[in-house]
């Protein structure tokens, strides 16, 4: 089998597809995401810790140097513990998001599970059984 052949089958499996798209909407859903603990959750929490913007939190190691016409020449080294915060704050969400979401589709298929399986028909009379019934209602006419 050729490389390209090769490849193509291993492409084209279903798992892999469904892997691909997996990840495309995992990478939109982690922007979305993002955007609602950066817009919509820290600013609150900033606000009640008594202002403050998260991803603006660093300890500067070393200023920027700044020449006479007011050109920053080198740029300052800063620890931005504040865009860890925001970023660990935003895998919390996702994170749970995830597993929220896992649950429930395997709570769904529990009850896919128990919805399929059914009890199975009573076999058929045998010979002998059907000849007795008709032995004992021909007595019960008598």
């Amino acid at each position: 089998m050729s490389l390209v052949k090769e490849f193509k089958a291993f492409a084209m499996r279903g798992n892999v597809v469904d892997m691909a798209v997996g990840i495309i909407i995992g990478g939109a859903f982690g922007k979305i995401v993002s955007s609602i603990v950066a817009d919509v959750i820290m600013p609150p929490i900033g606000l009640l810790l008594g202002g403050v913007k998260f991803t603006d939190l660093k300890i500067i190691m070393k200023d920027p140097i700044i020449d006479a016409a007011g050109v920053v020449t080198t740029q300052a080294v800063s620890i931005n513990y504040g865009n860890f915060i925001q970023t660990t704050v935003d895998f919390l969400i996702i994170a749970f998001a995830i597993f929220m979401m896992i649950k429930a589709m395997n709570s769904m298929k529990k009850k896919e599970e128990v919805v399929v399986v059914e009890a199975p028909a009573p076999p058929p009379p045998s010979n002998e059984e059907v000849l007795l019934a008709e032995i004992r209602d021909l007595l019960k006419k008598k």
